[in-house]
């Protein structure tokens, strides 16, 4: 067993800083690198790309951030954990693997984690008596069955731990949870069972402050902001992990960015609900228990960490087609901007009704007056306003008539328009999320390891 591991934050999220996981793996020492890729929206896009072309389905950025990080993980032992996989993990193994002959790399070991992808098994689920009822409406997966996009269930750290038992140097999963990610190298490595609720709460933690990158260490910082040194090449987190759980947040030297104890806390307040009770697959944190040092120079100790057991189910991640959407926006300038763009969401909402047209929703925002605080927002007198307007509705038609509203608005309404372009907004597609709980025991994980 190791004194201490290394687990870096190369990703926080699908788009996150192209040059983060090089920093990550070429600026200092690491033993993991674990990037984050999907987020809910995210495996509907991949599930849609699966559809088309079954060679597709996972984070496509994946591969090119392997071309340019394999010679680091095998010269110096890293290995990288992903969840990047998306809907097609296999496909992702295969292209990497495509990646590791162009360079030359012999003896690399590729394991996937499969099972967390259950859309082809909704039927039999239903039939069988699950009836995977939306966790806030009640409404059954069945009322949705014939639009469902994708199904995944919210798999933890196990899977994953198996990969890296049978010698995986790059590990390739679906919809592993965010922490799951950072967890599972710490009960490797340290020999924790999978019942050892406080070390499983405490990598929880860990992972937490690891999944959204340089929001832990500097990024979108909501205190001093200004106090952030340079974040041309933002230090991503490091966590400094120890076998009896408690851990250190870091980041390389050299690079900018701050980590201090404020910007943990922000983070770890990220997408908290009941801080008594953040449940995960592996089990439940209690983050009211977690203590945290500033040991100064990019620092914090975090330690103290309590948990409970798991529950008995999984959370499913569901999407499904809901309509259409589209959206138009037109800039008017001062004078009277504000008055200008309120007249034109008027106008154009009357005859919107006036065509007879049906909408689920209408929403207007002003850009550059209330777009962030709404009513809120303080009685300016902007120099332009945007008026930003979008419709849902289940009807394509009503929908593609609206996109051709916004245009003619500029000599037949307010005054000093500017800023249309792009041409006529067309309808898209609405996705929307179906949360439901299952059972864990209906869902068959496995981890399988491939070498070159």
């Amino acid at each position: 067993m190791k004194n201490s591991i290394r687990i870096a934050s190369g990703q926080g999220f699908w788009g996150d800083l192209h040059s983060a996981p090089l920093t990550q793996v070429s600026y200092g020492h690491i033993d993991y690198l674990v990037m984050d890729y999907l987020a809910e929206v995210t495996m509907s896009i991949l599930q849609k790309q699966k559809m088309r072309n079954p060679q597709l389905g996972y984070a496509r950025d994946l591969v090119d951030v392997c071309e340019e990080i394999l010679p680091y993980l095998v010269k110096n032992n890293i290995t990288l954990i992903t969840n990047g996989g998306g809907v097609n993990p296999e496909a992702a193994r295969d292209r990497i693997f495509e990646v590791a002959k162009k360079l030359g790399i012999t003896g690399l070991k590729i394991g996937v984690v499969l099972g967390d992808d259950i859309l082809a098994s909704i039927d039999e689920l239903v039939q069988g008596g699950h009836e995977l009822r939306h966790m806030e409406t009640g409404e059954p997966i069945a009322e949705v069955r014939e639009r469902l996009l994708s199904a995944n269930v919210y798999t933890g750290a196990a899977p994953v731990v198996e990969a890296l038992r049978q010698g995986a140097q790059i590990i390739i999963t679906g919809r592993t949870t965010d922490t799951g990610l950072t967890l599972a190298p710490m009960i490797h490595e340290f020999g924790w069972t999978m019942e050892d609720w406080d070390k499983l709460a405490a990598g929880t933690v860990a992972g937490h402050i690891n999944e959204c990158g340089a929001q832990a260490s500097g990024g979108n910082f909501l205190g001093d902001w200004r106090s952030v040194p340079d974040m041309t090449v933002p230090g991503f987190p490091i966590i400094e992990a120890f076998p009896d759980g408690s851990f250190v947040v870091t980041k390389h030297e050299g690079t900018g960015g701050l980590v201090s104890r404020e910007t943990v806390s922000e983070q770890l307040l990220y997408e908290i609900g009941d801080p008594k009770e953040y449940i995960t697959p592996d089990c439940i944190a209690d983050f009211t228990s977690i203590h945290l040092e500033d040991l100064g120079e990019n620092r914090v100790r975090v330690f103290g960490i309590t948990g409970k057991p798991a529950t008995p189910f999984y959370k499913v991640s569901a999407s499904y087609l809901d309509g259409f959407v589209a959206f138009g926006s037109l800039t008017y300038s001062a004078p009277d901007a504000l008055e200008k763009a309120k007249a034109a969401d008027t106008l154009l909402r009357s005859r919107l009704r006036h065509y007879g047209l049906t909408f689920d929703e209408i929403h207007t925002e002003f850009i550059g007056m209330n777009a962030c605080h709404g009513p809120l927002a303080s009685a300016i007198e902007p120099n332009e306003v945007m008026m930003r307007i979008g419709v849902r509705s289940q009807d394509k038609a009503s929908v593609e008539r609206f996109g051709k509203e916004i245009a003619p608005l500029i000599l037949t309404g307010p005054p000093s328009v500017t800023g249309f372009s792009g041409g006529r907004p067309k309808p898209s597609d609405v996705v929307a999320y179906f949360p439901a709980l299952l059972d864990k025991r209906t869902v068959e994980m496995r981890a399988v390891v491939d070498e070159l």
